[in-house]
């Protein structure tokens, strides 16, 4: 594709690789300076926004259609646990000179596929160039009905503390990509976690039972206990985590076994990109069954209690002592 006469090299550069994903009518092309979205009648517009640079959140060496995808599913990841339909999402690159044509045909594969695959369409964004390391911003926008929202406030005592998927394979990940020899796994199980660290898995299949079933809920991208102590700060009480009943991979199970130290690695190590929820009691099984009929593992760990202390996290019964609860940049 040649340049028109008009056109610099910002505009080149999206209408080569970002246009053609933009077939939202609201994107106008990226022909403009904004976007529009309507909300249907009835809903709320919900708005998150995540940020993603190489050398913090990914390495720089990762394939760049990872990247993209990986950039938008911890958006999607939030819109989730929000009970949110994606309705579509904003872009922001920050490249380096050492970005390549290749590397950008790529990135935009990659970001189209999912795009279309979660149903979360492209609708404008903008292009720099950096000095520093290469960044990914992302702002996803979904829509809920008027006042649904689920928040990280609302859990009460009494409440069941339900997770989604499998926790602490993504810290394991990254564990094995700053040291090949950090666990001493079966191929399979190293390569398992590894996927799990470069490829989040959105629960937006189960985004819909979370706003029926769920009095609090967020994802958890910086750590169980961490954020699970967010959700209690929010809600205003405290909570009881049997460690036993805390879902882990069969990697994540060996590496425990092997080190049963690790239990701090599972328990405050970010990435998961899972549901951490609160449900009442009497409708815990039914959230389960329903999750897991639409093929996401959900179990629970433990249950909200009064107060307004950290989450105790047991193991036979005795309270368990972090070092650590989870990741912070600051």
């Amino acid at each position: 594709m040649s340049k028109t006469p008009a056109e610099t090299g910002e505009d080149h550069l999206i209408a080569t690789y970002f246009r053609p994903l933009a077939r939202h009518p609201g994107a106008l092309g990226l022909a403009d300076d904004a976007a529009t979205l309507t909300p249907p009648h009835g809903f709320d517009l919900v708005l998150t926004k995540d940020a993603l640079i190489a050398g913090v959140h990914f390495f720089p060496d990762d394939p760049p259609d990872a990247i993209a995808r990986k950039a938008l599913r911890v958006n999607l990841s939030d819109l989730a646990a929000k009970g949110t339909r994606p309705a579509g999402f904003l872009l922001a690159l920050a490249l380096p000179d050492t970005v390549t044509g290749e590397w950008l045909t790529s990135f935009a594969r990659g970001l189209g596929e999912d795009a279309q695959t979660y149903a979360c369409p492209l609708l404008g964004g903008d292009t720099v160039r950096t000095p520093g390391p290469l960044m990914v911003s992302i702002t996803a926008l979904g829509f809920v009905p008027q006042g649904k929202m689920v928040q990280r406030k609302g859990a009460k005592p009494g409440d069941k503390v339900i997770v989604t998927g499998t926790i602490g394979d993504a810290a394991f990940g990254l564990e094995l990509r700053n040291n090949a020899g950090a666990l001493a796994l079966d191929p399979k199980l190293r390569e398992h976690l590894l996927n799990r660290y470069l490829l989040p898995q959105p629960r937006n299949t189960i985004a819909s039972l979370v706003l029926a079933y769920a009095s609090a809920a967020m994802d958890i991208s910086d750590g169980l206990a961490g954020d699970l102590s967010k959700l209690c700060r929010a809600s205003g009480v405290s909570a009881e985590i049997d460690v036993a009943l805390v879902p882990l991979s069969d990697a994540a199970r060996a590496a425990l076994a092997a080190n049963p130290a690790v239990v701090e690695t599972i328990l405050s190590g970010g990435d998961d990109y899972e549901i951490a929820c609160t449900v009442p009691a009497t409708r815990s099984k039914a959230f389960i069954a329903a999750a897991q009929s639409a093929g996401v593992q959900a179990t629970e760990i433990g249950d909200v209690v009064a107060g307004e202390g950290a989450p105790r996290f047991l193991r036979d019964g005795k309270p368990l002592a972090l070092s650590k609860t989870s990741f912070s940049h600051f």
